[in-house]
């Protein structure tokens, strides 16, 4: 039976994600586990790193404030910057992570397909369970 100790969310901000870091929160609450939230910035925003960094960590905040659980559990919040879902499963190498919950939409238009690939390649990537949300 799967008891996660090191929880990732990858987030893009949109609901999708924040659905998404309700089920971790939720489980992470359940087993005392650590949720690593997780934004990847795409690799093209290098020249603006320091400007998005800030931008990435204040709405992190914000998105965090939305839950109270989040209080109740340890959270790492990072960014990291490359092709999403590579970012997204080195970190979780690196981090040792057992489980992801990922958003399987992100959000509106474009990015929409593109965070659902994103999720796709997660899903076929990791070595360690994924939980795709709605």
């Amino acid at each position: 039976m799967l008891k996660p100790t090191k929880i990732m969310v990858p987030t893009d901000f949109s609901e999708y994600s924040d659905r998404a870091l309700r089920q971790a929160l939720d489980i992470a609450k359940h087993y005392g586990a650590k949720v690593y939230v997780l934004h990847v910035a795409h690799e093209e925003s290098y020249f603006l790193s320091e400007f998005s960094d800030v931008a990435a960590k204040k709405a992190m905040q914000q998105q965090l404030e939305k839950f109270p659980q989040a209080k109740e559990v340890e959270v790492i919040a990072d960014i990291s910057r490359g092709v999403h879902y590579e970012a997204i499963l080195k970190e979780a190498e690196q981090k040792a992570i057992d489980l992801i919950v990922i958003a399987s939409l992100g959000q509106s238009g474009i990015a929409k397909y593109l965070i659902g690939s994103v999720a796709r390649n997660v899903l076929k990537g990791a070595n360690c369970p994924v939980l795709l949300t709605k």
